[in-house]
């Protein structure tokens, strides 16, 4: 069993920036790959980001490339997401997820964390 603990979320003037965290425990924890989705008031969950496990490859929604920046330690379990010139739209929970195969699509994510709120006030 997976468990993902994010953090780092908070209240951001537009323009700032914000560096989230998530957190894996469990037995063995080796995914296909590790990805960020937000979820906006009202609105449905959306892909944000997504990296390989092993490898380089990272993948970014168009709303965020140039600006948020995937990562990971292997090493720690860990998973960040660098977020920069946040704007007020970038409001939302932010979840990290674990599993990505075959598509980086919400349902081939097999786990989950409780999200943390990021608020980006204009």
């Amino acid at each position: 069993q997976v468990q993902l603990v994010e953090s780092g979320g908070g209240l951001v003037q537009a323009g700032g920036s914000l560096r989230l965290s998530c957190a894996a425990s469990g037995r063995t924890f080796s995914p296909y790959a590790m990805g960020w989705f937000s979820q906006a008031p009202g609105k449905e969950r959306e892909f944000v980001a997504a990296i390989r496990w092993i490898g380089c490859s990272t993948n970014y929604a168009d709303s965020v490339k140039g600006r948020f920046t995937i990562s990971r330690d292997n090493a720690k379990n860990t998973l960040y997401l660098q977020m920069n010139k946040l704007k007020p739209e970038d409001t939302a929970v932010y979840y990290c997820a674990a599993g990505g195969f075959p598509t980086y699509t919400e349902s081939d994510f097999h786990s989950w964390g409780q999200g943390t709120q990021v608020t980006v006030s204009s």
